[in-house]
């Protein structure tokens, strides 16, 4: 059944002229694997975007011929691409997408406004509507009050630009099921619901690995993938373990780098960006994955999972539909230290079957979300 979904796929793909755009290619997170797989499909697909680091991507992206906006020329714009928001709407607009069958977004900034060339049927699949527009405020900018008297104009503009722009969208694609809600709120749009692809046939179990492990039996340490930015809350896992003083592995980089240091005791570990199988042998030895914050979907818990590996979540969001409570992770309910470290002791006294986490996980696999994106690419044509 996989494979027929697959070839049917593939039968799609190659007979239709696609576009894709991502808001931009800075990194390779969840957005950036849902193109990567589209990529595979659409061989020849030119890709726009805001911006662009090529020694960021994959090689399966690199592939694809890549044209960006014009904020590309601003010396060190890969590094320092948010202050440039207020632009965005306008750099996303700007790019001349050629003639096509059908222009495929991935989209949780701007992507989505792009102007589809004429007779073209647009897809998105939206990783979320504008989150420092629409909700986490203070997340992203803070509490200072003349901070926010400033951005409220430009953040209202941003609300209607992102509002208005829903109308060049034929057909709406989102992560999980908490985001489409958020869709049907702010944009008065249905939206299927594909989950985002995980790699299940590289994130595997250690091939020696037991059938049933307690905590006590598991790796010497914890484990955060994650980018450092403020809505991820990685502050408040730092917190927690320079408290507990139980080994944690950081993996990630970002503008919270700094910040983090210096809360982070000396039983914390920051190796900044690691390689896809480094990560995988830390998923395959590691007491348990920390996973902090409120994540639209959230990949990195699916691949701990897929590894065979408990995840520690706030209870909130896409963990919702990712972790099962008591048998694939533990949910804590508030984000302070106190409940967080509850919900670590409690993982660490659990006895783990990693062959049940790892089937939980196969529902996210590319496979199925080839079989998802097929249905919905088959629907926006129609």
């Amino acid at each position: 059944m996989e494979a027929a979904y697959g070839g049917k796929f593939l039968n799609i793909m190659k007979d239709l002229n696609v576009i894709l755009a991502h808001d931009w290619l800075t990194g390779m997170r969840g957005g950036e694997r849902v193109l990567e797989n589209l990529c595979r499909a659409y061989t020849r697909a030119p890709i726009f975007t805001l911006i662009h680091n090529p020694d960021v991507t994959s090689d399966i992206i690199r592939r694809h011929p890549i044209t960006t906006s014009r904020l590309q020329q601003i010396p060190g714009i890969t590094r320092h691409y948010r202050y440039f928001l207020p632009f965005f709407p306008a750099a996303m607009e700007s790019l001349q997408l050629p003639q096509a069958d059908m222009l495929i977004s991935i989209s949780h900034c701007v992507a989505k406004g792009a102007l589809p060339p004429p007779g073209a049927r647009h897809l998105c699949y939206c990783l979320t509507p504008m989150r420092y527009a629409w909700m986490f405020y203070e997340e992203y900018f803070g509490t200072n009050l003349l901070k926010k008297a400033m951005l409220n104009p430009l953040l209202a503009r941003l609300r209607d630009w992102d509002r208005q722009t829903c109308q060049r969208v034929n057909r709406f694609v989102t992560l999980s099921r908490h985001v489409r809600k958020r869709i049907g709120d702010y944009y008065g749009r249905e939206a299927d619901v594909v989950y985002p692809p995980v790699n299940t046939d590289f994130w595997t179990p250690a091939p020696d690995q037991p059938t049933t492990r307690s905590g006590a039996e598991l790796g010497a340490y914890d484990l955060i993938v994650s980018a450092l930015v403020p809505y991820k809350r990685i502050d408040l896992a730092v917190k927690t373990y320079t408290r507990s003083g139980a080994h944690l592995i950081l993996v990630g980089t970002g503008p919270e780098f700094r910040r983090l240091r210096a809360l982070a005791g000396p039983n914390i570990q920051f190796t900044g960006w690691l390689p896809d199988n480094r990560i995988r042998d830390l998923y395959r030895q590691c007491r348990a994955l920390i996973f902090p914050g409120e994540e639209d979907f959230g990949i990195v818990p699916v691949e701990a999972q897929a590894c065979g590996r408990p995840v520690v979540a706030y209870g909130r969001g896409g963990a919702l539909e990712t972790v099962v409570d008591g048998s694939t992770g533990v949910f804590f309910q508030e984000q302070s230290e106190e409940s967080l470290l509850d919900a670590i002791t409690r993982c660490a006294a659990c006895g783990w079957t990693p062959s049940v986490i790892r089937s939980h996980a196969a529902q996210f696999s590319e496979n199925q979300f080839r079989r998802g994106i097929t249905d919905s690419i088959t629907k926006c044509l129609n």
